[in-house]
């Protein structure tokens, strides 16, 4: 069990702890001699760390993504925390308790998967049920679905994020479907319940929230279509037409190819499902983004560089 979380490390503070190796690299100083640059991690952070002494011999034991005993002492350089690591040890796995490292939803996941139901078994058009009811039968879908994050990094990087995020998108979904002419509204539910379900194969998620080899090499929006298609095939005549336009969705949701998306919305269903997705996304990452910078008085953040801007706190 940790006995302090990384937002609470202050300078001077003389540690002991277990934290995970989130990034390693080997750099050399002045002299020639080797030295660690690490990130160490835990559900409330990171900080940058240094190891001076022993880094090569360190650095062939040391596994990233793996949570060490760290010993060192933290001091403050260039304005920031950095940790001075004197020494890692292997831990014992049955010494951990992995929710020391990793982030969680501060909502209900039941709360939330039951809500997800009601806006679910709303969905009238026969195939769309039947495949909604095939993902939402499934036990070690339901399971894996209520844990996985929803990103690594800018919003929703949590346990519990994706179920947050597509709740949120579906209840979006169902009051938009309502206020425009035209708009499919079971083919905008079903889609924005679906549309990240590849991220559940996407991402790692035990000791820390990274990219898996198949996140990697087809990220979650082909392994998200590959689900779909795997339930579709299992239900008998299932309209050609409707499989491709809930595809193009989830195909499509990223809004264009420099982020990831093999194509642009092409429908109108497609285009809500963009702009839903891109609002939930930015609204949660901005308002993580204020709620992690409230320590000093100012009414500003500090510059947010995705976004490219300050955002204001209020007063």
């Amino acid at each position: 069990m940790k006995k302090k979380m990384i937002t609470d490390l202050k300078s001077g503070d003389i540690v002991n702890d277990n934290f995970i190796i989130a990034e390693k690299s080997i750099s050399k100083k002045k002299d020639g001699n080797s030295f660690l640059n690490i990130t160490l991690s835990d559900k409330t952070g990171t900080i940058k760390a240094v190891m001076w002494d022993n880094a090569d011999e360190t650095n062939l034991k040391i596994q990233k993504g793996t949570p060490y005993k760290v010993s060192g002492n933290v001091s403050e350089y260039r304005n920031s925390l950095q940790f001075i690591i004197k020494k890692i040890e292997e831990i014992n796995p049955q010494d951990l308790d992995y929710s020391d490292f990793l982030p969680s939803t501060q909502h209900n996941t039941d709360d939330m998967f039951d809500r997800l139901l009601i806006i679910l078994q709303s969905v009238n058009e026969p195939n769309l049920k039947l495949l909604l009811n095939s993902f939402f039968t499934d036990e070690i879908f339901i399971k894996n679905f209520k844990l996985a994050p929803a990103a690594k990094h800018m919003h929703h990087a949590y346990l519990g994020g994706l179920l947050e995020h597509s709740l949120s998108t579906a209840i979006l979904a169902d009051k938009i479907s309502g206020h425009y002419k035209g708009i499919n509204r079971d083919l905008m539910i079903t889609g924005a319940i679906l549309h990240d379900i590849g991220k559940i194969t996407e991402f790692e998620y035990t000791t820390h929230i990274d990219y898996s080899d198949k996140g990697r090499l087809f990220g979650h929006i082909v392994l998200g279509v590959e689900m779909i298609t795997d339930k579709i095939n299992n239900i008998k005549s299932f309209p050609n037409e409707l499989e491709m336009l809930l595809k193009h969705m989830i195909i499509s949701h990223h809004g264009v190819r420099e982020f990831g998306s093999p194509e642009t919305p092409k429908s109108l269903e497609a285009v809500l499902l963009n702009m839903i997705d891109d609002i939930d996304a930015k609204i949660t990452g901005i308002r993580q983004f204020i709620d992690n910078n409230t320590e000093d008085n100012s009414s500003w953040t500090p510059f947010n560089r995705p976004l490219e801007r300050f955002f204001y706190k209020g007063r």
